[in-house]
């Protein structure tokens, strides 16, 4: 942990990080949280968490009320199941992220993380969709980290594979396509760049470069009073 982030602070030092899939903004989370001591929250996990409990139950991601009891009952050990990381997690993960009682309940859980950072620690870095505009627009540093489609379907196509998927570019690059699109038209907290967020474009970086622009942001911000 750095010695600017290990100064004594009342408030917790919150971190917003947004962007679409496979922008890189999980593993740029990864690497604040652990540079500066924070603790680290995915919030597309949570949601992945809620799809897999009303898959589990048979339930219609139509159906508010049944995602929204979903929902409510993700607790913070259903972060860790390896099957969040499925395809079929994730489009309905996308689908019950357009409802709003589903969005309010999984936000209370996320400004509770932030307001208490757990096992004490002086900061919070959260990354999402919304969580810039809506689920912490107060963040001391907000980042909105971005690439090309087809980088970004790329780096998914890469990584289904090294998991065994058989999954070919046009279907990853069609479903990140739909995604895209569902996130940023949806009425409730759709997806865009807070207006004091610092963007990061990472097509064509690699990641000690995007962290390194970042930790200059938070360093620079953690030095003001």
């Amino acid at each position: 942990m750095s010695d600017t982030a290990g100064r004594a602070r009342r408030r917790p030092v919150v971190i917003a990080i947004d962007g679409p899939a496979a922008s890189g903004k999980g593993t740029l989370a990864d690497r604040i949280a652990a540079h500066f001591g924070f603790a680290r929250l995915d919030s597309g996990r949570l949601y992945r968490a809620a799809a897999r409990r009303l898959m589990d139950a048979g339930g219609d991601p139509g159906d508010e009320d049944a995602a929204a009891a979903a929902a409510r009952a993700v607790r913070p050990g259903d972060l860790a199941d390896p099957a969040l990381a499925s395809d079929d997690v994730a489009r309905t993960a996308s689908r019950i992220a357009a409802l709003p009682a589903v969005r309010a309940a999984l936000i209370a859980f996320q400004r509770d993380f932030a307001r208490n950072p757990p096992g004490g620690a002086p900061g919070a870095v959260i990354d999402g969709r919304d969580i810039g505009t809506v689920v912490c627009p107060d963040a001391q540093v907000k980042f909105y980290v971005t690439a090309s489609l087809g980088t970004r379907a790329g780096r998914r196509l890469k990584e289904l594979r090294e998991k065994g998927a058989d999954s070919i570019k046009a279907r990853v690059l069609q479903d990140m396509h739909e995604r895209d699109a569902r996130d940023r038209s949806r009425a409730e907290s759709p997806l865009r760049q807070a207006e004091d967020a610092h963007l990061l474009d990472t097509t064509g970086l690699d990641a000690d470069a995007v962290f390194g622009a970042a930790r200059a942001v938070i360093e620079d911000r953690l030095r003001r009073p």
